[in-house]
């Protein structure tokens, strides 16, 4: 397998999620959470934050690109992580007929919202790449993705002036508790080239275990930005009223919101 610590020539790889990102990282996955409420903690994450998405965007084009790989490159088998077969009875009906029933719903701050099926998103032009998952808790995995560039879908909507950040509502429920899993992007990661609804891996319709039907890619983010089991796509101005108001179930949960690697 390739170098995975190569990247490509024209891009700066930001190497600033270490420190109080790293720490935010293992508050939570030691579940230490009394640690990533405290306000000390916050406040320095949040300023972490703002300052690694700024660094990026100061060294880094809107437009650069995420390493790609070649065939050889593709793991035999891509880890699945996190849920890897939502219970819902609503999911379970969903997966029953290979989807076909269900339906991608995109609203909020759009001129046109509307629902679209899996037939109807494979009929809009593709892009196919293969990527490297990096996940926060320290493995890497390379796959090889399918789907809709999320920008294409987003020009069908029509955001609004006003839309600031995309949200993912997901169907799984975090480690079987009652809060569903949700993630974001502002709109320049929204709109990069290589952020895309994913519905295939490696060749294959994608599996349950790794996020069917949909799943995002976004391949500038961390693992924990990409959201399985899409449902549901909203365009915000603000996270103030998305669960804890940071962005994500991870973010409200002391992880950085900016992910960008």
């Amino acid at each position: 397998m390739s170098d995975s610590t190569l990247i490509l020539p024209d891009r700066r790889r930001r190497r600033l999620i270490t420190g109080l990102g790293a720490l935010g990282a293992s508050v939570v996955l030691t579940g230490c959470d009394s640690l990533s409420r405290s306000e000390t903690v916050q406040n320095a994450l949040g300023a972490t934050d703002r300052l690694t998405r700024a660094a990026q965007r100061l060294v880094a084009s809107r437009e650069s690109l995420a390493r790609e790989f070649s065939t050889a490159d593709i793991a035999d088998t891509f880890r699945p992580n996190g849920t890897t077969n939502p219970g819902s009875d609503a999911y379970q009906r969903l997966a029953s007929n290979q989807f076909e029933d269900w339906r991608l719903r995109v609203d909020g701050l759009v001129r046109r919202p509307g629902d679209f099926s899996l037939e109807a998103l494979r009929a809009l032009p593709a892009r196919t790449q293969i990527t490297r998952h990096d996940c926060v808790e320290g493995w890497s995995c390379i796959g090889q993705w399918t789907g809709t560039p999320l920008g294409d879908l987003l020009d069908r909507v029509r955001p609004t002036d006003t839309a600031q950040f995309v949200v993912f509502h997901c169907a799984d429920n975090v480690y079987g508790g009652p809060v569903k899993y949700y993630e974001s992007l502002d709109m320049v990661e929204a709109y990069h080239p290589q952020t895309l609804l994913a519905y295939a891996l490696n060749g294959a319709p994608l599996p349950i275990a790794n996020g069917a039907p949909l799943r995002l890619r976004a391949e500038r983010q961390l693992g924990y930005k990409m959201a399985k089991y899409v449902m549901r796509i909203e365009l915000v101005d603000s996270f103030a009223s998305i669960q804890g108001g940071n962005g994500g179930y991870w973010e409200d949960r002391g992880y950085e919101w900016w992910a960008g690697i």
